[in-house]
């Protein structure tokens, strides 16, 4: 018998990895409730682990270089539009 594929929400794996670590709850306990094997919880917690500077990062630098690509996304569009139009005077 073929079992149906479970799907977890991220905030289900941050949940299970955070009762392992913060509520110190027996990992194949946790594993036997989820329904999962210990490697799957490994690779969830380092997922968590290599992702998280993302959610400590400094929210001001991400904006300053959002603005940053923004600038640089108009000059460009502005390079396109005089090379399309100097084509179009060349091809005529």
């Amino acid at each position: 018998m073929e079992r149906k594929k479970r799907r977890f929400t991220a905030e289900q794996k941050v949940g299970y990895v955070r009762r392992h670590l913060v509520e110190k709850v027996v990992l194949s306990d946790l594993c036997d409730e989820a329904g999962i094997q210990p490697s799957q919880y490994y690779r969830w917690q380092k997922a968590l682990f290599e992702n998280g500077e993302a959610a400590l990062s400094d929210k001001r630098g991400q904006k300053a270089c959002d603005r940053q690509i923004a600038e640089l996304e108009a000059k460009l569009a502005t390079k396109m539009k005089l090379c399309l139009s100097f084509l179009r005077r060349m091809l005529r």
